[in-house]
């Protein structure tokens, strides 16, 4: 275990090549943090944390910058997540409201984490398979045709146009609406082929033809596995520091047009705010960036998750803290609905 000095002296070492993108050294470290030692006992701690790997000297005569593995050390040690400010809170609050769907809401979303971090935002959509309904609308077009809007606790909307077998008045649309609503409203998606299973079984014959080329749209849109999808703002954050980057982020850029790579980085999030490093990073041409990510869904339940992408070398506490932030926002708003 990495002893408190040294400890202290890694922290500082981050804080202060994050802030200047420039090699620390001892005389420095002394001068702008009160460590209570000399610089020359500093260097020979400095020396052990190089042992560690936790921090290495980028060239001959230089200070010395954070590893991969100082990073993670760092941030599994961080005591507290910088609280957002007053300001801050209050932006996220007013970026949100007023949204209108939840294509609104996840392009809000991705715009303001970008905004606010200052890195390559992602926000994935939340999956159908892990929605419940809200609501069924069933909207008579013409007496032969009706519209089926699905609507789920997450805000997705899905809607299908059903043709009739027979002519179907207003009144026979509304009980129909109730009786489906009464039945599916609460119930998760993956539940409602079972919540209808004899739901047909309930009307007179006359009426049969109809009710089942509804409950079969219905059944279609609740089962369907839609292809997920991840959104992606403020690339152009990638080049405000370029020597951030080994080579070249050109490589990033190409990972981030992937929606298989994105959907895998933000599939492995864990429960609360996670963090991936530098090399743990699996696909390659992220290795020289870090992720921040959470998960984010109505009453505590996570369908879907956000984050940010940057280089190593980022604010993590402040990161840490706006993601954990936006996925509250988002996830009380879709408990509010819209």
């Amino acid at each position: 275990m990495i002893a408190d000095r040294r400890l202290e002296i890694l922290r500082a070492i981050v804080d202060d090549y994050v802030a200047t993108n420039e090699p620390v050294g001892s005389k420095v470290l002394a001068a702008r943090h009160s460590l209570g030692i000399s610089p020359a006992t500093i260097r020979n701690e400095m020396a052990l944390l190089e042992e560690e790997g936790l921090i290495s000297q980028p060239h001959t005569s230089a200070g010395r910058i954070p590893t991969d593995l100082g990073y993670r050390v760092f941030v599994d040690r961080i005591s507290t997540v910088k609280p957002l400010s007053a300001p801050e809170r209050r932006a996220i609050d007013h970026f949100l409201e007023g949204a209108v769907d939840l294509d609104d809401v996840v392009n809000r979303t991705v715009r303001l984490l970008a905004q606010v971090t200052k890195q390559v935002a992602i926000v994935q959509y939340p999956s159908l398979s892990k929605s419940a309904v809200r609501h069924i609308e069933i909207l008579p077009l013409t007496p032969m045709r009706l519209m089926i809007v699905l609507i789920t606790d997450t805000g997705r909307v899905e809607q299908r146009i059903v043709e009739l077998a027979n002519q179907m008045n207003e009144e026979n649309v509304a009980k129909l609406r109730s009786q489906l609503n009464l039945i599916c409203a609460g119930e998760k998606l993956n539940q409602i082929p079972n919540a209808l299973k004899s739901f047909t079984e309930k009307f007179e014959a006359i009426e049969r033809a109809n009710v089942t080329s509804v409950v079969n749209v219905i059944l279609e849109m609740a089962i369907e596995r839609s292809e997920e999808k991840v959104i992606v703002s403020g690339t152009a954050n990638l080049a405000r520091i370029p020597s951030d980057f080994p080579t070249s982020f050109h490589p990033i850029l190409e990972a981030l047009e992937e929606q298989v790579v994105l959907l895998h980085l933000l599939g492995e999030t864990a429960d609360g705010t996670q963090v991936k490093i530098g090399h743990e990073q699996d696909n390659a041409n992220l290795q020289s960036t870090s992720i921040v990510t959470s998960g984010y869904g109505p009453e505590g339940e996570r369908v879907a998750n956000l984050g940010i992408i940057g280089p190593t070398r980022m604010d993590y506490s402040g990161s840490m803290s706006a993601v954990s932030a936006v996925a509250r926002y988002v996830s009380r708003f879709l408990e509010e609905g819209f």
